[in-house]
């Protein structure tokens, strides 16, 4: 009897330990079922109703319910309302506002409301933590700042926006543990004031912000120099955030990171389960804020300190853009639906769908990530575990200083320490994720701290 208490004792405590080195599922087979239900034709139908209202420029009617600013964002509020009440009431819709005035903004005709939509999925574990995918609302004609002149805005931004439409009604249909907001934001065209107004807003409400994802033209598959490619996408991040305190600049300059930042590692975020779960597409890394001098709506929450990144197509057409209808030379110029490719739009919202929903099912990333191993052949790293029962262990990750991409990685249980033998920590660089039971991850973090 002692014997077989001891035996029994024993054989737990394997198990036990056994149990903290298995690896969670490589994929979440949940996420096929999602990219299945993302359909061109839901996308098609809201991009022809935004492009429908002939201008969506900030400052256009909003009294008309069939012109301008207000009857899109009506529109889109009232079709969250309808993925609402067909998921029991799972989202919170409503208006966030802020004032903008003429005086000092040389981008704005006439004082006005900056009014953007928003509809808030709440996770069932963590709230207070956000995932966000948002799109414009609004287009513009040649000139920023006449807002009577028809601008359809078919690809910028509708496709965008419509994007965003979709998702909601596609994860509406899941529970998650984090939450997810689906956002349209105005005023983009004439100095990002959406996204100014809600980041901020999210930063005095103490939001936990997982990251931003900005779509921003996901409908062209034809550049202005011809190439015609419906696969590849880009994805822009900026290195590191514009928040980080002098002691973070310094620890750089020493240890590395100057490519690691929050944002760079939400973009490698997307890369990966991209290429994990849709393998036709082709993500594009594009190291950069954005575009060469140029502007997006994710800006404004970088600005704040909270991860973001624009996801947009590959090749841009210039002559379809902030264009006025027109034909000169034998051009056609304008932002119209006929240049928009409703499934490639499908796909790019299938990427943000599965980005978010990946990001909602999974742990809190660890905290306090800290590395040592200097002058000893093998890299060390510790971190603060995340507390509740999803959480099935850690993955450790490295590279090569100079790769774009995480290059190898492994499961290290559950567990706040580990040494990677043989590795020197001189040669590569480092980072940890927190992995859920169902083998959704984290973001990877990198190391802030040495020890």
């Amino acid at each position: 009897m002692f014997k077989n208490a001891i035996f029994a004792t024993l054989l737990f405590c394997g198990l036990s330990t056994y149990a903290q080195k298995v690896a969670p599922p490589q994929v979440d087979l949940r996420i096929y079922d999602i990219i299945e239900e993302v359909s061109a034709n839901e996308i098609e139908a809201d991009i022809r109703r935004l492009a429908g209202f002939g201008t969506r420029n900030t400052f256009s009617d909003t009294v008309s319910n069939t012109r301008g600013i207000g009857a899109a964002r009506r529109f889109i509020k009232s079709d969250f309302e309808e993925i609402s009440r067909n998921c029991n009431d799972c989202l919170d819709v409503f208006y966030q506002k802020d004032f903008v005035t003429k005086e000092g903004n040389d981008r704005v005709p006439k004082d006005a409301w900056v009014v953007n939509v928003v509809a808030v999925q709440k996770g069932s574990k963590y709230p207070n933590r956000y995932i966000i995918m948002s799109g414009d609302i609004d287009s513009r004609a040649s000139n920023t700042m006449d807002f009577t002149t028809d601008a359809p805005g078919a690809n910028d931004n509708a496709s965008g926006m419509a994007g965003v439409m979709e998702a909601a009604r596609v994860l509406s249909k899941y529970n998650f543990d984090n939450s997810i907001i689906y956002l349209g934001l105005s005023g983009e065209e004439q100095g990002l004031f959406g996204g100014r107004g809600f980041a901020k807003m999210a930063k005095d409400k103490g939001w936990e912000i997982i990251g931003v994802l900005n779509n921003d033209m996901i409908g062209n598959i034809e550049g202005v120099d011809g190439v015609i490619d419906n696969r590849t996408f880009r994805i822009f991040s900026e290195p590191v955030p514009p928040t980080e305190t002098e002691r973070e600049r310094n620890m750089r300059r020493f240890y590395g990171g100057e490519v690691d930042g929050i944002s760079r590692q939400l973009a490698r975020y997307v890369h990966r389960t991209t290429q994990t779960y849709m393998p036709e597409m082709n993500p594009m890394m594009v190291y950069r804020l954005d575009r060469f001098g140029r502007g997006g709506h994710h800006r404004p929450f970088n600005d704040l300190g909270f991860p973001g990144i624009r996801i947009m197509e590959a090749h841009e057409n210039y002559t379809q853009q902030h264009q006025d209808i027109r034909t000169e030379n034998g051009i056609e110029y304008g932002d119209v639906i006929e240049h928009v490719n409703f499934d490639y739009a499908a796909k790019l919202t299938a990427v943000n769908a599965i980005t978010m929903a990946s990001l909602a099912w999974a742990p809190p990333a660890p905290k306090k990530v800290a590395i040592g191993g200097i002058v000893e052949p093998s890299a060390k790293l510790k971190w603060e575990k995340v507390a509740g029962d999803n959480v099935a262990g850690y993955k450790v990750y490295w590279r090569d200083t100079t790769a774009p991409q995480w290059e190898h990685s492994r499961f290290v249980g559950d567990v706040d320490n580990f040494t990677l033998k043989g590795i020197v920590i001189d040669n590569f660089f480092f980072g940890v994720s927190t992995v859920g039971k169902n083998g959704n991850e984290s973001v990877v973090v990198f190391p802030s701290a040495t020890f």
